[in-house]
């Protein structure tokens, strides 16, 4: 018997690739531990496993000397043979529960090594079961990965990574990144749960996801000729993504929108329908933020660099379409470009542009074509609507008005 219960864990230990050596020192230290409370041993227990026969034994430990005056342990023990009838019996109901453990314990380590440095990869899986905390994803055979999707309310430890709106159903099968792989060899205090839930946790709501999925159906991003530079997103409902081109002669913009919008239409499918917003990036960062705030037209921006402060003017007409529903496109675009915005209508900026020419040597004006307004404010406080003419401020009107030498004689008509 004890013989035979040796070859059958030589066996186990080649078919899984666990060391033999390793597996009868865990199982010594399992039976030492199970002994001592069935034995009722006050001082522990010692067991040892005859390589040879299998054959085990089972000795008690007796202190000797005094206890150490520090710790008030004793160091020293005597052993004491103790061995029960039908140790080998034990010793194979605990190797099944050990080699069980050692198994799951030794794929979480495999399965560690290769999923830790992919972190921030996408993966395709499919759904196998969906609970009210979280969702099982199936990434290959004997693989499996968890995006939770806990209330914040109840759990404010744990995370929610599914957006808003998203329910799955079983046999799914779905995209998302890889944003952290559980250490089974950790020493960090363990979430309620973790060593029943798979290792490897994914995300649907970071905004990596975005980047990956632009990866993967516009082939001048993966090759690097355009280049995502900031994602902006609130997941499930909207998102902005900047990106820029390395080829002067590639349009950036046109390159992930794609023939008829098929490149971003794909991505909106796999994203549930969530809003993507594409526009084109500049280092000037009053183009940028006016490139952020489409659809939007925007008037002017003015940049202040030292406190990070972007104020935009806007026409009249464009101020809620600037801003957005609940102040989510002037969110987003703030997150997009980092600064803090600040939009204004022309109306109520008239004291502004009035000091412009003075005030505004970082900003520019930022309408289509790299042309900008007239710069000329009327009594009023309005702005003109014309078009400045090439290399000047004002339109053709207020350029000659600008021009002309205004008389100090109170009845002269200039």
């Amino acid at each position: 018997m004890a013989s035979e219960m040796m070859e059958a864990l030589e066996l186990l230990c080649q078919e899984k690739h666990i060391d033999q050596l390793y597996l009868l020192d865990r199982l010594e230290q399992s039976l030492a531990k199970s002994y001592a409370d069935v034995l009722h041993l006050p001082f522990g227990a010692r067991v040892t496993i005859d390589r040879a026969t299998g054959k085990v034994y089972v000795y008690e430990l007796v202190p000797k000397g005094e206890p150490d005056p520090e710790t008030d342990e004793y160091v020293e023990f005597d052993e004491v043979d103790v061995t029960p009838p039908g140790t080998s019996r034990i010793a194979a109901q605990h190797a099944k529960s050990e080699i069980k453990a050692i198994v799951r314990n030794a794929a979480r380590v495999q399965i560690y090594e290769e999923f830790s440095q992919r972190v921030g990869d996408i993966i395709t899986g499919t759904v196998l079961q969906s609970t009210p905390d979280f969702t099982i994803v199936k990434i290959r055979e004997g693989v499996e990965a968890e995006l939770p999707h806990f209330d914040q309310r109840r759990y404010s430890d744990e995370r929610n990574e599914r957006p808003a709106g998203e329910r799955y159903m079983h046999n799914q099968r779905l995209k998302a990144i890889i944003i952290e792989v559980r250490d089974p060899n950790s020493t960090q205090p363990v979430v309620r749960g973790e060593r029943q839930r798979p290792p490897i946790v994914v995300s649907r709501t970071h905004p990596d996801l975005l980047r990956r999925l632009f990866e993967l159906e516009v082939p001048e991003v993966y090759d690097g000729i355009v280049e995502v530079r900031s994602i902006a997103r609130e997941p499930g409902i909207r998102s902005k993504v900047a990106v820029s081109s390395n080829d002067d002669r590639l349009d950036p913009v046109g390159a992930c929108v794609g023939p008829k919008g098929s490149r971003v239409r794909t991505v909106v499918s796999e994203l549930r329908g969530e809003r993507v917003d594409v526009v084109a990036w500049s280092d000037d960062p009053a183009r940028c933020v006016a490139s952020a705030l489409s659809p939007a037209r925007v008037s002017r921006v003015i940049i202040d660099d030292e406190n990070g402060y972007a104020t935009v003017i806007v026409p009249d007409d464009q101020l809620s379409l600037a801003i957005g529903k609940e102040g989510q496109n002037a969110r987003l675009a703030a997150r997009l470009t980092g600064l803090h915005i600040d939009i204004k209508n022309e109306s109520l900026a008239a004291g502004i542009l009035r000091d412009l020419p003075h005030a505004t040597d970082g900003g520019a004006g930022l309408d289509e074509g790299g042309s900008h307004r007239c710069e000329y404010v009327g009594p009023n406080g309005i702005q003109c609507r014309n078009m400045a003419r090439p290399g000047s401020r004002f339109c053709g009107v207020h350029e000659r008005l600008a021009a002309a030498e205004v008389s100090s004689d109170p009845d002269s008509l200039i």
